[in-house]
């Protein structure tokens, strides 16, 4: 590939809303990106870009979620000074399941107004604001 272009790594990360209001939030236990987060993580080869949101809440929460809506993408430098990381970023109102924890970390519901009073993963406020910015 020329050099000219920017090699891109796909995710995704989806902020997932209650009937009440409040959004499930994720307690990183990782070192690399530790904090309050939302669930998410790589496209796979070959897989579209919503079937990865899907997949990747599933495997996360163990919630179901249905007809998540694009709200924007969130870009970072990748580590090799290089490549580009995209997560595109959804929200959702619609799933269904038993909410379970994973090796990614503790899962509970916060009211939005609150996500500012806990200590928060890298950019978790930027991307909390691109989603809020899109309405369903």
């Amino acid at each position: 590939m020329s050099e000219k272009y920017t090699t891109v790594i796909l995710s995704n990360i989806c902020i997932i809303e209650d009937k009440s209001g409040q959004i499930l939030v994720q307690d990183r236990q990782r070192e690399d990106w530790p904090g309050l987060t939302f669930p998410g993580g790589h496209v796979e080869k070959n897989e579209t870009l919503e079937a990865s949101v899907i997949r990747e809440v599933k495997e996360e929460t163990g919630l179901d979620i249905r007809n998540p809506l694009l709200c924007g993408i969130m870009e970072w430098p990748w580590d090799d000074g290089q490549s580009r990381y995209l997560a595109l970023v959804y929200k959702c109102r619609e799933y269904s399941g038993e909410l379970k924890d994973s090796e990614e970390g503790h899962l509970f519901w916060i009211k939005k107004e609150d996500l500012n009073k806990y200590q928060l993963s890298t950019d978790t406020d930027k991307i909390f604001e691109i989603a809020e910015s899109r309405s369903f």
